[in-house]
C-alpha cells in the first residue's frame, strides 16, 4: 500500500462519530481524519478529505472487516465493491481464540453497543471442526457476558503467525472465549504489547 495508515482503537476522539469509533472504523492518514462507517451487513460509507485515497482507506479497513462488501461516499455514490462474503452463525464454544488477554475498559465499552449476536461479526479460520477467531476478542468477551451462545462469521485468509498465537493462547488454558481472561487496561497493553513485540521480534531473527 505504501502509505501510513493509522487505525484509531480508542473510544473518545473529537475528530470522529461516537458510531465510526465504536465500530473501528476511525483513522488517520496524513494526519487528516478518514471514517468508515458500518451502514448495513455488507454495506458502508466512507469520508474523508481526500476521495482519491478512499480505496487505500478500504482496503485497509476490510483487514478487519473482510464482510463489507459495498463501500459508498457521502453522497451515495458506489466507490468500490467485492464479492460478498457468506456469513454463517457459530457457537462460542466451537470457537478458539488467538488472543489470550481482553482489555477491560474495551470490553466495558463494547457491552454498550452489542445488543444481539448479529451485532457480532467475526473473521475465522476452519481447523479440526472448529474456527479460530483472527478478530473481534473484545466482542468474544462481550458476547459471553451478555448470555450469548453464538455470533455470526466470515472465512477469512490467514496467515502462518496465527496458528503461533493459537499455540500460545492453548499453552495459557485458554480454548474458547469462555476461557478469555478479563485484565486491566494498563496490565493488558503492558502483557499483550509486550507479547506480541517479542513475537515477531523474534520472527525477524529466525528469518
Amino acid at each position: 500500500m505504501g502509505l501510513d495508515i493509522q487505525r484509531v482503537n480508542t473510544y473518545e476522539d473529537s475528530r470522529f462519530s461516537e458510531k465510526v469509533l465504536r465500530q473501528h472504523g476511525a483513522f488517520l492518514l496524513g494526519g487528516e481524519p478518514y471514517e468508515v462507517e458500518i451502514t448495513s451487513i455488507d454495506s458502508a460509507v466512507v469520508r474523508g478529505a481526500s476521495p482519491k485515497l478512499y480505496r487505500d482507506i478500504i482496503e485497509y479497513f476490510r483487514f478487519f472487516a473482510g464482510h463489507i462488501s459495498r463501500f459508498y461516499n457521502s453522497t451515495g455514490e458506489l466507490v468500490q465493491q467485492f464479492p460478498s462474503v457468506e456469513l454463517f452463525p457459530v457457537k462460542l464454544s466451537a470457537i478458539q481464540p488467538s488472543q489470550f488477554y481482553v482489555d477491560e475498559d474495551k470490553l466495558a465499552a463494547v457491552q454498550e453497543f452489542i445488543c444481539s449476536a448479529e451485532d457480532i461479526i467475526l473473521p475465522v479460520t476452519p481447523e479440526a471442526g472448529r474456527y479460530i477467531s483472527q478478530d473481534g476478542h473484545t466482542r468474544l468477551a462481550a458476547a459471553v457476558k451478555l448470555g450469548l451462545d453464538k455470533v455470526y462469521s466470515f472465512i477469512a485468509e490467514t496467515n502462518d503467525f496465527l496458528y503461533s498465537f493459537v499455540e500460545e493462547a492453548k499453552r495459557r488454558g485458554v480454548f474458547s472465549p469462555y476461557d478469555l481472561p478479563v485484565i486491566p487496561h494498563g496490565e493488558y497493553e503492558v502483557k499483550w504489547n509486550q507479547f506480541c513485540e517479542d513475537f515477531f521480534s523474534n520472527q525477524g531473527e529466525s528469518i
